[in-house]
């Protein structure tokens, strides 16, 4: 069911009074099969910005056959491997799938998989002048290995994350600085994609602030979420927003809590909450909360990468000029669609809109 807050006219103007729909059925949104129709269409003409943290996602797949004689593990026979963008990386790789014109910022180590990251990206059209490629650093990388038998889904058995012990060295810093700088003025809206690995530095947090008065900066952060006071909007899952307000979140009015205290703290202008198999909360100003369901089924595949996909569809329809609802419900129709595909996903325009008109039936 579909919540809205509305202020109760009373004295005590602080005081936030739930209004619910009359009966027990499901609220579906709006009838306007054309609306959305119009702002997806509208997407190959948005330019958008990913700054982050560039991931390589590796996925090692192979077959079980026997004990190995070493320890008590099962043997895995290699089949084939596969490198996706990750992090940042899955972030721009979705935007562009969606149609759009994306510009990329971070760093990759010059290896392998930087490299294989790289190409990916650039050959669905990312533009990648702004994604340095260094000898310095090592590409961040996680190495699922997906072992199962022949016609079977293939499950992960463990996954191997290569990290730099090392902050990013300040001259390359400040090469990322230069080139975020330099584009920033190009685009039409940001997304931050934020997983902890040092390219979100002060002085980008800075002119995010700064960008955030005139564009849409949208910020997806994994463990320094209140520093972004003053952006447009956050998208935390639960776990990201119970750590940032260190508070634990129960049920619906835990959420509700955490994303007025997220605006409140932040002086944002709205806060998108996901919440896995229980959908998404989103805030918006000036105290209007909505409960969105899951979109789809809620027999999930896969959850790797779902956050980047919600944080740039919603960037990416606020930038075609939908409201932060209109905004959550198309990212909440998209997640529903990559949680159902194997490894880190992404989407098309088309897969969207017919998930859109699934809500219609």
């Amino acid at each position: 069911m579909i919540y809205q807050e509305k202020k109760e006219k009373s004295r005590d103007k602080n005081k936030i009074q739930r209004a619910k729909p009359s009966g027990e059925k499901k609220e579906k949104p709006p009838k306007k099969e054309k609306y959305f129709e119009g702002v997806i269409a509208k997407f190959s003409q948005s330019k958008i910005m990913v700054i982050g943290d560039f991931i390589s996602d590796v996925y090692v797949y192979g077959k079980p056959f026997r004990l190995s004689r070493e320890a008590p593990v099962v043997v895995i026979r290699h089949e084939w491997e596969n490198i996706v963008p990750g992090g940042a990386g899955n972030a721009a790789h979705n935007l562009a799938s969606l149609g759009c014109k994306v510009y990329a910022v971070g760093i990759l180590g010059n290896d392998e998989v930087g490299n294989s990251t790289l190409n990916q990206l650039k050959k669905k059209g990312v533009n990648g002048d702004g994604l340095l490629l260094s000898h310095i650093v090592n590409t961040i990388s996680k190495t699922r290995i997906m072992a199962g038998d022949d016609h079977t889904s293939k499950q992960q058995v463990i996954r191997i994350d290569k990290v730099n012990q090392e902050p990013i060295p300040a001259r390359l810093q400040e090469k990322i600085y230069a080139q975020f700088k330099r584009l920033a003025n190009e685009v039409d809206a940001i997304v931050v994609s934020d997983y902890g690995y040092g390219v979100v530095s002060n002085r980008i947090i800075s002119l995010l602030q700064a960008l955030a008065k005139e564009k849409m900066v949208v910020v997806d952060s994994r463990y320094q979420l209140m520093r972004f006071r003053g952006v447009t909007a956050v998208t935390p899952n639960e776990s990201e927003a119970e750590k940032a307000i260190r508070m634990r979140l129960f049920e619906d009015h835990g959420v509700e809590r955490a994303a007025h205290l997220l605006m409140e703290k932040l002086k944002l202008q709205a806060v998108l909450i996901t919440r896995g198999n229980r959908g998404m909360t989103l805030l918006e100003k000036p105290a209007k909360i909505f409960h969105l369901p899951i979109s789809g089924h809620d027999d999930i595949t896969d959850v790797t990468g779902a956050g980047d996909t919600v944080a740039t569809v919603f960037t990416l329809a606020l930038a075609a000029g939908a409201g932060f609802y209109d905004a959550a419900f198309l990212a909440n129709c998209a997640a529903g669609v990559v949680v159902m595909k194997s490894g880190t996903a992404v989407l098309t325009r088309e897969e969207l809109w017919e998930a859109v008109k699934k809500h219609y039936e």
